[in-house]
């Protein structure tokens, strides 16, 4: 018997079909053991040696495994193509060598896709471990363990109230930061545009001033309203003529198919996906055969899949959307993630596959594949001049038209950002010495604008850009800042809080080396080393921690007061900007002699006075206002105060508090806001079928309804101040049919399919909590994660009800569970 081990049961399920009797394929269900969290799980005097521990919640899974192995004469390990995969392989033989139940025979397959063709050809193919592959990820989880397990503890006896740092996971928040100081230090510059209307042939279009008196017209040239006014004159007393017409033909190529980082990216662009929800929905999409593998570097698809796409492009469309010869790319990343093939669809004949999220992201996944074989755009280029005449002015316009869509007409690249459009206007057809109309002049004020706050896409596309991590990790990274609270996300983009400010700036004071880019890309390169068999692992590890411990343990002897010091002066141009009248920013405005520093407390930082306890000034850790004053506690009016504490503002009176809601800006915050916030809950009214009250308020996880001890959850702050009675009964009612016992009472059915053979009893499919499933009023089987809902058959649900009723009810744990269960035996 040839024992197949998978990470998936899914996997597992599917590839048991395909691979018939004589196998047995199981599943590890990830990694089946790891480093224990605690200090000596690697032993830096011993050669970096590692103490593996075998996950508590994998013992059943390895149980299984090792049960099965005792009968099997080959081990396949098929898990995931990538590092991860060959790692988690390396550790299924390991833990059965140790046990002295490894078959004779242990061979490794990987495949890209799981489809029947690309697993039993991958099963053709056996190879064996690559050790370089499990050095570099040996390499990677020491580092990061060393890393984390040394800084840690630092930061939570030098920073209270830091939880933690990372290896990439600091670097990433340096950039955050870094992009918040930028946006902080920038002052806006005003400027002005010019521009004059034109009409010719019935259709208009607009030209902009470049060129006034001799002088070029760039973008910051005229600064006032005065000069926008003297320039905007002398184009209206012009009598324009057309100088010159320039063409220019040119065309755009498509982007190629997706890798892990690009598919992040749009689906943050195009979908709103978070990086770690655009993971997870293509897990599920390759699990269920219907893309290739996820984790990938690769641009380039295989032969076979190209020569699909070039046969689905012309049966689509027609020929001339196919170009002469297949399209080939080649990865821009120095070491692509082990040379693997692009994100792809498994078949080119399936346009459409899953349902909801997962059917958005394979249409997003389908439509790049394809495009990425089709013909390129062709576009033409007008520049239009015109002068004057006396030569005083001149104007320029310009835009484009699309000649032959190529692979436009199915995809475009999303951008981070919005640019300039100007050049996608349309124009007339103008000839040298043409007078078109003029029709009005225009002047428009600008202000340059910061740069950006980093969104998802954007920040994984500067972390790959930088060659910080890997596009594998970007998900789990994102998602630890978020979840360490050292960012929150304000309309789709990063912010650093406090505690990731203070963190980043302790890192950089501290270990500047070890937070740099520069420093963080190399040591990738030289992880990359290690998996090319280039560098040995232990001697990559021997010379990082050379440097590292003695740095670490030279911050571990020096005081919490002494830290806070060189914190003071190193954030001193943040905390204490210098103030325009030239007076000092760190005099304390309450007793007026006292100077504000930064000081450590049981909470993390906060600023106070010098005088401390005569002054009992203080300020939270942060930056101060605009005007450079620094603040305590703010009186709203009223008898209300605004402060600032461990978990955020929040606003107190007469010993009540009300925290203030994250969605409602703390400088939006006055006397009527705080009133409201102060006397929720609002009684709404009393409900019309019971006459017992129905309540808004704020709580622990958010804004909600209350009524009868029923809840329904309110999308917003505001919603808790304007819902009405007619709304709120609505919505709990909604609530109760949603989270009623009986599943889908209420909804009306997706689709009828018909009686069951059997039974006689009508078949539905329905929209569930958890996802769509079918049923027979008695049995719920939920549909496969990528099965669209309005597709399911009679037959495949008569399947799905009977396999799920075959298994019995599900079993309910409690105490006394296994001895009731062995005395019914």
């Amino acid at each position: 018997m040839k024992l197949v081990i998978v990470e998936s049961p899914a996997k597992a399920k599917t590839i048991e079909k395909y691979l018939g009797p004589g196998h047995r394929v199981l599943a590890s269900y990830g990694h089946v053991r790891d480093l224990p969290a605690k200090d000596g799980s690697v032993d830096p005097e011993n050669g970096f040696a590692m103490e593996w521990l075998v996950s508590a919640d994998r013992s059943r899974q390895l149980k299984a495994i090792t049960d099965e192995a005792k009968n099997a004469d080959t081990l396949i390990l098929a898990t995931d193509p990538d590092r991860e995969g060959e790692a988690i392989s390396w550790h299924l033989a390991e833990v059965l060598k140790k046990k002295k139940l490894l078959p004779a025979i242990v061979q490794r397959v990987a495949f890209n896709a799981i489809t029947k063709s690309a697993v039993t050809q991958a099963m053709a193919h056996p190879r064996e471990l690559d050790e370089d592959l499990i050095d570099a990820y040996r390499a990677r989880r020491a580092l990061d363990y060393l890393v984390g397990f040394t800084l840690s503890p630092i930061l939570w006896r030098k920073l209270p109230g830091a939880k933690s740092a990372g290896r990439v996971q600091s670097v990433a928040l340096r950039l955050i930061v870094d992009r918040e100081r930028e946006i902080e230090l920038f002052r806006a510059q005003e400027y002005w545009s010019v521009s004059a209307s034109f009409e010719a042939d019935g259709q208009t279009f607009t030209a902009r001033l470049v060129e006034l008196d001799g002088k070029k017209i760039e973008r910051l040239t005229i600064g006032s309203k005065a000069e926008a006014d003297e320039a905007k004159s002398a184009v209206g007393l012009g009598r324009f003529t057309v100088a010159s017409v320039e063409t220019k033909p040119f065309a755009k190529n498509p982007p190629p198919p997706f890798t892990t980082s690009t598919v992040q990216q749009e689906a943050a662009r195009k979908l709103g996906f978070a990086a770690s929800h655009t993971m997870r929905i293509a897990q599920g999409l390759y699990e269920d055969g219907l893309i290739t593998y996820m984790r990938t570097d690769g641009v380039d698809m295989a032969a076979e899949a190209v020569s699909a796409a070039r046969k689905a492009i012309a049966n689509r469309y027609d020929s001339g959307f196919v170009p002469d010869k297949p399209r080939h790319y080649v990865s821009k990343a120095k070491n692509a993630q082990e040379a693997h093939e692009a994100i792809r669809p498994t078949d080119f004949s399936r346009p459409r596959g899953g349902s909801g999220d997962h059917a958005r992201l394979y249409e997003l996944i389908y439509n790049r594949a394809l495009a990425s074989q089709m013909a390129s755009a062709r576009l033409e280029r007008t520049t239009v001049e015109l002068g004057d005449g006396t030569g005083r002015a001149m104007l320029r316009a310009t835009g484009q038209v699309v000649l032959f869509p190529g692979y436009l007409a199915l995809y475009e690249e999303g951008r981070d950002e919005k640019g300039d459009d100007e050049d996608s206007a349309r124009m007339p057809l103008l000839r040298e010495g043409d007078s078109p109309a003029k029709t009005g002049v225009d002047s428009s004020q600008h202000f340059t604008q910061p740069p950006p706050r980093f969104s998802e896409a954007s920040l994984v596309k500067r972390l790959e850009e930088l060659g910080i991590g890997r596009p594998s990790t970007y998900a789990s990274i994102l998602q630890t800042l978020k979840d360490r609270e050292y960012v929150r996300v304000d309309k789709a983009r990063f912010v650093p809080e406090e505690s990731g400010r203070l963190v980043t700036a302790f890192l950089e004071r501290f270990f500047e080396k070890y937070v740099s880019y520069d420093y963080t890309a190399e040591l990738e390169e030289e992880l990359d080393d290690v998996s090319g068999g280039r560098l040995e692992w232990q001697k990559l590890l021997d010379l990082f921690w050379r440097d590292f411990q003695p740095k670490a343990g030279e911050v571990m002897d020096q005081k919490p007061s002494e830290v806070t010091a060189a914190l003071d002066e190193f954030l001193e141009p943040w905390l204490f900007p210098k103030r325009e009248d030239g007076s000092d920013p760190r005099l304390c405005p309450n007793c007026g002699n006292g100077r504000l520093s930064l000081r450590g407390g049981k909470f993390g930082a906060f600023v106070a006075c010098s005088n401390y306890p005569e002054c009992k000034y203080t300020q939270p850790f942060g930056q101060p206002g605009a005007d450079g004053t620094a603040g305590g506690p703010q009186d709203l009016g009223n008898g209300i105060e605004l402060k600032t504490g461990r978990f955020g503002p929040y606003l107190e009176r007469n010993g009540k508090r009300a925290s203030v809601p994250k969605d409602v800006p703390v400088d939006e915050v006055n006397t009527e806001m705080a009133e409201k916030l102060l006397s929720l809950p609002r009684e709404i009214g009393a409900h019309p079928e019971t006459g017992n009250p129905i309540t808004a308020s704020i709580g622990r996880y958010g804004p909600y309804l209350a009524h009868d001890g029923k809840y329904a959850k309110l999308g917003s702050t505001a919603e808790v101040f304007e819902t009405g009675m007619n709304a709120a009964v609505a919505k709990l009612a909604d609530a109760a049919a949603g989270g009623g016992r009986e599943r889908g009472a209420g909804r009306e059915p997706i689709a009828m399919l018909g009686a069951h053979p059997e039974s006689g009893k009508e078949i539905k499919v329905m929209a569930g909590r958890y996802g769509p499933y079918v049923s027979d009023g008695t049995t719920h089987a939920t549909l496969p994660k990528s099965t669209e809902p309005t597709s399911v058959t009679l037959g495949q649900a008569v399947e799905w009800i009977d396999a799920k009723a075959a298994k019995g009810p599900v079993k309910k744990k409690g105490r006394g569970g296994g001895a009731k269960r062995k005395k019914k035996a």
